[in-house]
Parts: C-alpha cells; sequence; structure tokens
C-alpha cells in the first residue's frame, strides 16, 4: 500500500474517458448517457474517448481490464470517468495491472460498484473521487442539479479545499431512463433538512476511505483491498452510503460490525453517513415508508458505533453516492469535519 497522492488535472479541452468497468448499460439504456457525453462536452469542455466495453452488455471482466489499462496507459487522455456502476467490479481487480496503473496516474470518477476501484486506487498511490458518473449525474433529466454540477466542476477542475453545504432540495425517486418523457421535465424535489451530528464536541482531519456499504461489505468477505496493516487507516474519514438495493438495517448493522470486529471501525476519527436511497423501482416506498426505513438505517449504524467506536464523530444525511443532489468526495484524499462549526471541508 502506497499513501494516496493526488494526480494532475484535467482541462477544458482535454480528453476523457469514459469506461464501464461494471455494467455495459450506456448500450441499453443510451438517453441519459448521449445527454451526459454532452454535457461532458458542452459544460465541462472534455472530449470523451469510448473502449470497446463501453456500451457493451455482458462485457467479460478481461475486456473491462483490458479499456481501465488503455485509458490509464493513453498520455492524452486525462481523466477517466464511470459510465455507471454494476455489481460485479470486484471480478475484475485481479486481472488489473497495479504497476502500469501506478505508472500512469489519472483522476478516477465513479461511485456505487467503482467503489471496488476506488479502493484499489487508494491502495496503489492514487487518490480518487467517489461521484461524478455520467449517465445519472452528468445525464440528470431537465439539467444538472447546481450543487451537483458545481462540486463535479471543483473535483475535475480545481486543486485544494471545497466546502460541502448540505442541499436545499433533494430527491430519491427515478423515472424510467427508457421513456423520452423522463428527460422532458425536472425530477421531483422535497425540501432538505440539512445534516445530523453525533459526537460534534470534535474537529478531526484525514485521509478518506469506505463507499457504498454495500461493495465494502464483498471486499472484506474476498478480503480483497483491505490492508492488513489497520494502522493506515488510523484518523482517516469514513465514508460510507447505500444504494439502489436498498439494504435492511440490520444489513448496515452487520457490515459495521464485521468492521468493528475487524478491528477497522475504531481506526477512524470520523463518519459520514450519506442520506440513504429510501426509493427504488423494486421498492417504491411511500413517504412515510421512505423516513421510517431511513430512520431504521441510522439507529442500526448507532447501534453499531455505541457496541465499537461510541465516541466516533459522526454526520449522517451528507449529499453523498446515490442520492440527488450529489456532492463529490475524494477518495483517499483530505476531509476536514468541524463539528463545533458544523462544517465538512474536502481537498479535490
Amino acid at each position: 500500500m502506497t499513501t494516496p497522492s493526488y494526480s494532475p488535472k484535467p482541462a477544458p479541452g482535454d480528453r476523457a474517458a469514459v469506461i464501464s468497468p461494471s455494467s455495459g448499460l450506456p448500450g441499453l439504456l443510451p438517453m441519459p448517457y448521449e445527454l451526459g457525453l454532452r454535457r461532458l462536452r458542452e459544460e465541462y469542455g472534455l472530449e470523451p474517448v469510448e473502449y470497446p466495453a463501453t456500451r457493451k452488455m455482458g462485457s467479460t471482466p478481461r475486456e473491462r481490464a483490458d479499456d481501465l489499462h488503455a485509458a490509464f496507459a493513453d498520455p492524452t487522455v486525462r481523466v477517466v470517468i464511470a459510465s455507471i456502476g454494476g455489481d460485479d467490479q470486484i471480478t475484475v481487480l485481479p486481472l488489473l495491472e497495479r504497476e502500469l496503473i501506478r505508472a500512469n496516474p489519472k483522476p478516477f470518477f465513479g461511485y456505487s460498484d467503482n467503489t471496488n476501484l476506488l479502493a484499489y486506487l487508494w491502495n496503489t498511490g492514487i487518490v480518487g473521487y467517489h461521484g461524478g458518473s455520467v449517465m445519472r449525474e452528468l445525464g440528470r433529466p431537465g439539467a444538472m442539479d447546481p450543487l451537483t454540477a458545481e462540486s463535479l466542476r471543483a473535483a475535475l477542475f480545481t486543486s485544494g479545499e471545497y466546502e460541502l453545504r448540505p442541499a436545499g432540495r433533494w430527491r430519491d425517486v427515478d423515472r424510467d431512463w427508457a421513456d423520452p418523457l423522463t428527460f422532458a421535465s425536472e425530477p421531483e424535489t422535497r425540501p432538505g433538512s440539512g445534516w445530523s451530528w453525533v459526537n460534534a464536541d470534535q474537529v478531526v482531519s484525514g485521509r478518506s476511505w469506505g463507499g457504498c456499504a454495500e461493495i465494502v461489505a464483498g471486499l472484506l468477505m474476498a478480503d480483497r483491498e483491505i490492508s492488513h496493516d489497520l494502522t493506515v487507516y488510523d484518523g482517516g474519514v469514513l465514508f460510507l452510503e447505500t444504494s439502489e438495493e436498498m439494504p435492511s438495517g440490520e444489513e448496515v448493522f452487520r457490515v459495521l460490525r464485521n468492521m468493528g470486529e475487524r478491528g477497522l471501525l475504531q481506526r477512524f476519527s470520523a463518519l459520514l453517513m450519506g442520506r440513504p436511497k429510501t426509493w427504488s423501482f423494486e421498492h417504491p416506498n411511500s413517504p412515510e415508508e421512505s423516513v421510517r426505513y431511513a430512520s431504521e438505517q441510522r439507529e442500526s449504524v448507532l447501534r453499531a458505533l455505541k457496541a465499537y467506536a461510541p465516541g466516533l464523530l459522526t454526520v449522517f444525511d451528507v449529499d453523498l453516492g446515490h442520492t440527488d443532489p450529489q456532492v463529490v468526495v475524494p477518495y483517499g484524499g483530505t476531509i476536514s469535519v468541524d463539528g463545533p462549526a458544523r462544517r465538512i471541508k474536502v481537498t479535490y
């Protein structure tokens, strides 16, 4: 494991690799993908470069690994961006050439199943960026949320501190990406309620680690990309969030319990818990059911922290991960959490 460092940032006019290291959904659902590519060009000034598996459903782990190698090895490509997540990226990791990627460091943007690759880059010595996929954030119907657009621009092009702020409005109810009417109007949002703080009498700063809780659980089970030298996590800032699979509160508790039993959870100086996604096509919760689901998840997290890290500075409902708007979080970069001032700053 090498201490993560920041790679050079792209500039408008540079080439951006757009890859699908998890799922080739751009080939199945082209509307949000093409919209995302257009915004990448027109609003961010980057030139997308696609690869053989970018739009290919059912691509093999080897094909996706080859695309990653090509993207990182190409000196004309300055940033690598995931099209979307998926569910089997862990099978790609053993095929990656760590020295090739280490020798060609670049910012990588993605989340959800891309937590696998972000953890891999953390151990390779490269700061990644949790957030900013082409289909979900850049391809948002109507327009990009201003909070998302601002955070993504700062993470892409600037270096230094960036202060996060709670969303004034948010949403997690999706519409059908196969329906053109989905893209004819803005999605409905609801008023934000701000962040919720626990043990907020502390000021901490540390390197970030974490991501999508379901993927972290998979890495723990496979014993992959989790350092056996747990001191490398000492003083870090853990951030976690859950996906549209909507794991139960008990499942989230077990992920944190396993981290605690491994001696990992108690190494961190703070936890940022993303606002949970409380609606999906498989679980179309009513507003009341959504509130209950979020409450159950929070209680499960607090139960695990009480057992393993009772004094941990914790912030709930941070706008990261599977939520809209979404702020980009550096993976392996510095996060500062000021409890008394109720402020969070990240270093891009």
